[in-house]
């Protein structure tokens, strides 16, 4: 997807800095767009941006990402950053977001949305992310890869219980598929190796959750263990799970000594 004031702007500038040069170039061959092409990556920004500034001197240069907007969990941000602490002008040439695209299809609410971009690689990284999020009632919204996303799923499920999900697959491309449905059938959906790129979209929560007592009890045990004051133990613990400080002074008392 592309619009005529993207395709115009690629047309008139002197020089196109691409996350990925093939794709662009495809794309400009399509369009019968000839320009200077030049890679501007996660692997090479920090060579090529004062370059890009010292070209910006003399022309305007575009920036595209490989896919979807440049800078939403892209390399493009450093970039842009450069170029407005250095005084140039940076206008956005609107175009495809997998972000807002899937959060049109997945017939979740859209009125409020958060964003988390790439998911941590690791599970426990995950967890915690996801556990610090228990209680958001907006729209979730985030990438994942296909060899990470069952594992995420899973996490998902494990903290947020079985919500409703969108997973979308490929958006815009020629494999595009959109799955709705419970993060349990989204698990079993996408058992048989999942591929491309995928954007998941969570429904938040639809109220506050009832903390799990044997993790406050955890929690408090590990506290007393580690030589925690009660007082300033039961009033944390206490404001974490959202229990009356009495409640939680009470399972302190029944903690052996």
């Amino acid at each position: 997807d592309v619009t005529l004031r993207a395709l115009r702007v690629l047309a008139e500038v002197s020089l196109i800095a691409a996350e990925d040069t093939r794709t662009t170039r495809k794309l400009l061959a399509r369009h019968g767009i000839r320009a200077r092409l030049v890679s501007y990556n996660e692997h090479n920004k920090g060579a090529r941006t004062p370059r890009l500034l010292a070209a910006l001197r003399d022309a305007d240069i575009a920036l595209v990402s490989e896919g979807g907007t440049p800078v939403i969990s892209d390399p493009g941000l450093d970039l842009v950053a450069a170029a407005l602490e250095a005084g140039f002008a940076v206008i956005p040439i609107p175009g495809p977001s997998a972000v807002t695209a899937a959060l049109a299809v997945s017939g979740l609410p859209t009125r409020q949305f958060t964003y988390l971009g790439f998911l941590p690689r690791r599970s426990g990284e995950r967890r915690r992310l996801f556990a610090s999020l228990r209680d958001e009632p907006r729209t979730i919204v985030a990438f994942e890869s296909p060899h990470r996303l069952l594992r995420s799923l899973a996490d998902m499920r494990a903290e947020w219980d079985d919500r409703r999900i969108a997973v979308c697959r490929e958006l815009t491309k020629a494999f595009e598929e959109v799955f709705r449905g419970r993060i349990s059938e989204a698990l079993e959906h996408f058992a048989d190796r999942p591929r491309g790129e995928f954007t998941l979209v969570v429904e938040g929560s639809t109220g506050p959750t009832a903390p799990d007592l044997k993790e406050v009890r955890r929690d408090l045990q590990q506290r007393r263990a580690d030589g925690e004051p009660a007082k300033r133990a039961v009033a944390e613990v206490a404001r974490r799970y959202g229990l009356p400080h009495r409640q939680v002074y009470r399972m302190w008392l029944e903690i052996p000594n």
